[in-house]
């Protein structure tokens, strides 16, 4: 059973803009699926819809076999219930999104803390309690090379580390599917592959991910499958390096012509 599948998804904006106009994949638990195409052709809103950031106008999303969205039953859009759904999803931005007067531990900690909260036994635990999410914390960003700079304010990191703590945020709650907006659109190109080599750990690691992305070589040597999205529609998808070096179809053809570095 795949660990996501998504099913004609579809969405407009304003009611008439079509953004999304039927998507329909799955994804493999240990699975990096890449996603590629030009601006404007849905590959963020698709994550959006995902995580629950966006409101699908039509279709299904099913985790673990369990239905989290679908359009036609509205017993599965209760705000309630969608923020537990939305823990089966971590997801990084393009622009790090990190709280500025915390420092880079505290960022990945926030999220756990809340959610510590809500538990019957935190006041009677408390201490035990967040003293394990520190130390989960802690490990979360040596993992992702930062042990010395978990004290640190987002003001006095570079950019590349400052996704790093993004991604050790979104690993936090342990979440079933890890989602990249264009992680390394926001960085100069020196620091673009660090992000891009804690990504590759990752997939080493298998974890299952999803990350939309215009690093073309990247897709190629680390994801499993590429999806090739134009128009809100999926044109192509298929094993990594055959869609990037052999695609089959002509949109797919044309939007790869202009990477010359592949």
């Amino acid at each position: 059973m795949p660990v996501l599948e998504v099913k004609n998804i579809r969405k407009h904006f304003g009611g008439k803009t079509p953004v999304l106009q039927g998507v329909d994949f799955s994804l493999d638990r240990g699975e990096t699926v890449a996603i590629i195409g030009s601006s404007g052709s849905g590959k963020t809103t698709l994550l959006r819809c995902l995580n629950f950031l966006t409101t699908p106008d039509a279709g299904q999303i099913s985790v673990n076999g369990e239905t989290l969205f679908d359009a036609a039953a509205p017993d599965t859009q209760r705000e309630r219930e969608i923020r537990k759904k939305r823990l089966h999803f971590g997801l990084v931005f393009q622009n790090f999104n990190l709280f500025p007067q915390y420092t880079a531990l505290q960022n990945v900690m926030l999220a756990s803390e809340l959610l510590a909260k809500e538990r019957p036994d935190y006041r009677q635990n408390k201490k035990q309690i967040l003293a394990g999410l520190r130390t989960h914390a802690e490990t979360l960003l040596q993992q992702v090379g930062l042990g010395e700079k978990m004290e640190l304010y987002p003001h006095q990191l570079s950019g590349g580390q400052q996704q790093r703590v993004a991604i050790a945020r979104a690993l936090a709650l342990s979440p079933d599917i890890l989602c990249f907006d264009e992680p390394t659109s926001a960085l100069d190109p020196e620091l673009t592959g660090e992000v891009l080599r804690v990504i590759r750990g990752l997939r080493e690691q298998r974890m299952t991910m999803i990350v939309v992305t215009h690093e073309m070589a990247f897709a190629r040597d680390v994801a499993d499958r590429v999806i090739f999205m134009d128009g809100g529609v999926i044109v192509e998808q298929g094993p990594a390096r055959q869609v990037i070096e052999r695609p089959q179809c002509e949109r797919t053809r044309q939007f790869l012509s202009s990477y010359t570095s592949i």
